[in-house]
């Protein structure tokens, strides 16, 4: 049993994680920094959820929209629909650019993981920010940084794997990136 489990540790620590990160919101009080630049500390963690998506999305696959789906029904409990809502929207968007990405391009992963990043941090920040009413410049500005420095680390990670599988770091079967 404990074996099945191991195989799956990433992707129960990201059925943990969402809720948690979402229920830290209702507690976590705003920083005020310069006046009136506030934000909440629990945004520069937000990066680290999808850097554990990443590998539970290796570990299982589109399964991870089962894991996600979970999550988001623990965040009811804990956090409340609005929270939830605003999370699904989120990571739907999320999933959509790298679902797009991964199918349809043929770079690296590693590349593909920071494009992803890229592209959708910006966009499923302010939905969750704006959806879970915790929408400011600050909050914005520090959840994109948060899954930024997240991806970042994913892909140098990966780049360093790929690096190491070929002698020019590219997979036989994918192009440059």
């Amino acid at each position: 049993m404990f074996d099945k489990l191991f195989s799956i540790k990433w992707t129960l620590v990201y059925v943990a994680l969402i809720p948690f990160v979402n229920w830290s919101f209702t507690w976590a009080p705003n920083i005020e920094l310069f006046g009136s630049w506030a934000f909440n500390p629990v945004t520069i963690v937000t990066g680290l959820v999808l850097v554990v998506r990443d590998f539970a999305q290796r570990e299982v696959g589109h399964k991870v929209l089962i894991a996600m789906v979970i999550a988001l029904a623990i965040t009811v409990v804990l956090a409340g629909p609005r929270l939830a809502l605003a999370s699904g929207a989120a990571f739907a968007i999320s999933e959509l650019v790298d679902w797009s990405l991964f199918t349809f391009t043929k770079f690296r992963l590693s590349t593909r993981v920071f494009l992803s990043s890229l592209i959708a941090s910006p966009i499923d920040s302010v939905v969750f920010l704006v959806g879970a009413g915790f929408f400011t410049i600050a909050n914005a500005v520090m959840s994109v940084l948060g899954k930024m420095v997240g991806a970042v680390v994913v892909a140098l990670v990966v780049r360093r794997s790929e690096n190491q599988t070929t002698p020019l770091g590219h997979l036989p079967h994918e192009g440059g990136g």
